[in-house]
């Protein structure tokens, strides 16, 4: 628990706590109308059960601090506290589709609770790893990569950056709708950008470099750990699963190693994931023209036309204009092409 006080305590800020506390009482649940069922997920620190809040479904992560009086347990409880009124503060101002819904929390002495709603298929790494090895076709690799992107679209535009982006932390409800979850590790990006954000915040195997180092580091780092994500989706296989969590991070920083590119993959798809997770941050696309791209890759699946894949960045203002042209017309483009050909060849 200690790695996370310091950005929480720059999170919460000095004038917090009372807003915090604030928080906490608006969303305070009715202890009387939840029941707690099975426990579907653990962590070091904490347990998810699977539950009913009234007449609706929901998971309950419920957290555990020390209860003894040394200085250790005293700042592990003080930290939980702070994780956890920061998480919720976080949790109750967020309102998307794509991200998960707050329901409720309960505060007890030593005992914190935090009620969302309740994706019923899982984490989309159980929904991965159960599948043959390179089976999604490219229609669902797409659907499920725009609702993450757009999930974290609209974390960035209000300054969030998540810092443990894996399949883990990404949910499926029961229509199949993927939403970012578990923001326990995440941060205001002028946190990363005033203070190194710590290795230990996210996981070494979707981790980015510059995470990895040690070194001051922006929402970018979530751009990197999307690549991961979508080459998962293109391959249902854990990324470097034959590697240690040690040796994956001197695999990433030291000789600059990424996961075979799946050959089955279009090739505009595994063009993404190359930009994702270059070594550059200023080389990663921002999630906004991430959701742009793959949306234009959702229409010409849909119209069974060919991808075109995301262009380099370039130092020309005017390259780039046609760049981002090229990626919208990509459908017109090519629809334009195939009546030509009508035309000549009727």
């Amino acid at each position: 628990m200690k790695k996370h006080s310091a950005w929480l305590k720059l999170l919460l800020g000095p004038k917090k706590p009372a807003r915090s506390a604030a928080i906490v009482e608006t969303w305070a649940a009715d202890r009387s109308k939840l029941l707690l069922g099975p426990k579907i997920a653990s962590g070091s620190n904490s347990r998810i059960h699977r539950g009913m809040y009234g007449e609706q479904p929901v998971a309950v992560k419920i957290m555990h601090a020390p209860v003894g009086d040394d200085d250790d347990d005293v700042q592990v409880r003080r930290e939980m506290e702070a994780q956890f009124d920061a998480e919720v503060s976080l949790l109750s101002r967020l309102r998307h589709p794509n991200v998960v819904r707050l329901v409720g929390v309960c505060r007890e002495p030593e005992v914190y609770w935090i009620i969302t709603e309740l994706m019923r298929r899982g984490t989309l790494s159980a929904y991965l790893h159960g599948r043959e090895p390179y089976s999604l076709p490219p229609e669902t690799i797409v659907r499920l990569a725009l609702d993450v992107a757009r999930g974290m679209e609209y974390l960035h535009a209000r300054g969030v950056v998540h810092r443990d982006l894996k399949p883990e932390n990404l949910l499926l409800d029961g229509g199949g709708r993927v939403k970012v979850a578990d923001l326990g590790t995440s941060c205001l990006e002028a946190t990363c950008r005033g203070d190194k954000c710590s290795s230990k915040a996210g996981t070494f195997r979707w981790m980015a470099p510059e995470m990895i180092h040690d070194k001051r580091c922006n929402r970018k780092v979530d751009v990197y750990s999307f690549g991961l994500v979508l080459w998962e989706l293109t391959t249902c296989l854990v990324p470097f699963q034959n590697l240690s969590p040690v040796q994956v991070a001197y695999s990433v920083c030291d000789r600059d190693a990424r996961p075979p590119l799946s050959p089955s993959c279009p090739p505009a798809i595994n063009s993404l994931i190359k930009r994702c997770w270059s070594t550059e941050p200023a080389r990663r696309p921002e999630f906004k023209q991430i959701v742009s791209v793959l949306e234009s890759y959702d229409r010409c699946l849909r119209q069974g036309l060919p991808m075109v894949a995301l262009p380099e960045p370039s130092s020309s203002p005017l390259a780039s204009l046609l760049g981002a042209f090229k990626i919208r017309s990509c459908t017109s483009t090519t629809r334009s092409s195939i009546t030509d050909h009508r035309r000549v060849h009727p």
